[in-house]
């Protein structure tokens, strides 16, 4: 075999004299590159290029609480709505109630997470909220997202998206609940609980069952109770204040004005907790106020949202007048 390399002695390989110091490394070895011509000028074949690869580090991996703290939730919930309509003494009642209200929860969370991921907001994943010992086992759910990046569009569609799509099993498992519902005398007793009834819900009623006899009323089923309670909560996320859904819609829409206004009902509330004596909705009144009625500004404000989204908004909010109740359980 020949040796393509012509024979030099080591001292002569490089010749000293032949050098250029500028492409010496720090030791003075001849390094792994230099240019043809130094290798040309030296009578000596140019050595194969050797480059250096650098591995790049590898991206951070998803935190492992990114999901086991959501899923840990998630099935806590699913327990403690099982267990709210009485699902260890009837598991049959209990499971039909617990799939229809998660169900009605996660597509309003992931109406809000995948517009997040639309508009490369980030948004982490929903955190269900377990209520043990109470009539509904949820105190709903939340997504925690960065909208100071989002200008007043994507701000909107995040926000009504929500609300829309928890709607649609809302009023579904409505409707097929009354029509599988029972219309009763009423009983009063220790264990009778009766159900404030939003004005939609009531219409719903009576347009399945007819106007109900006097002394009668709806003994509603675990899949009318669902959607009775998806009424309830994706009403409380349109109440125009702060963060929550409502507010969202109401700043695109009016843009700073919002905060006044936000501020106005808030107090409001609290007038009304304590004329009326609606003492129920302390807890969430606090909350409301620790968030703070404001709600921070977007990267723009003069984004236009077009006439479709501007009415398409307000009908929305107008949501809150047929699916609240003041008095949601009359023990």
């Amino acid at each position: 075999m020949n040796d393509s390399w012509p024979s030099h002695p080591d001292n002569e390989r490089y010749p000293e004299d032949r050098r250029s110091p500028w492409w010496e490394d720090a030791t003075g070895n001849a390094p792994l590159r230099s240019d043809d011509s130094a290798y040309r000028e030296a009578g000596i074949p140019r050595e194969p290029e050797v480059i250096r690869a650098e591995f790049a580090p590898r991206p951070p991996q998803p935190s492992r609480a990114r999901w086991i703290v959501p899923l840990i939730l998630f099935v806590l919930t699913c327990l403690s709505t099982f267990a709210a309509a009485q699902g260890f003494q009837r598991p049959l009642e209990g499971l039909k109630y617990s799939i229809c209200i998660m169900a009605v929860l996660l597509s309003h969370e992931m109406g809000h997470f995948l517009q997040a991921l639309r508009y490369g907001a980030p948004a982490t994943l929903p955190f269900f909220l377990p209520m043990p010992f109470s009539p509904i086992g949820t105190f709903g759910a939340v997504i925690a997202m960065d909208t100071r990046r989002l200008d007043r569009r994507a701000l909107f569609d995040i926000g009504i998206t929500g609300p829309l799509a928890g709607l649609i099993p809302t009023l579904v498992f409505t409707i097929v609940g009354i029509q599988q519902s029972q219309v009763v005398p009423v009983v009063r007793g220790p264990a009778f609980m009766e159900l404030g009834e939003p004005l939609l819900f009531t219409y719903l009623t009576q347009w399945i069952k007819g106007p109900l006899p006097e002394g009668y009323t709806l003994l509603v089923g675990p899949m009318a109770f669902a959607g009775w309670v998806g009424m309830l909560i994706t009403a409380l996320n349109l109440i125009p204040i702060g963060q929550l859904d409502g507010g969202h819609i109401l700043y695109a829409l009016l843009g700073k004005r919002a905060n006044a206004f936000g501020l106005f009902l808030l107090l409001a509330a609290i007038a009304a907790v304590v004329i009326f004596g609606y003492w129920g909705w302390l807890l969430m009144i606090f909350l409301l106020g620790l968030l703070g009625p404001e709600h921070p500004p977007t990267a723009n404000d003069e984004a236009p949202l077009g006439w479709g989204r501007v009415i398409l908004g307000w009908l929305v909010l107008a949501f809150i007048i047929v699916g609240f109740t003041p008095e949601p359980f009359k023990l």
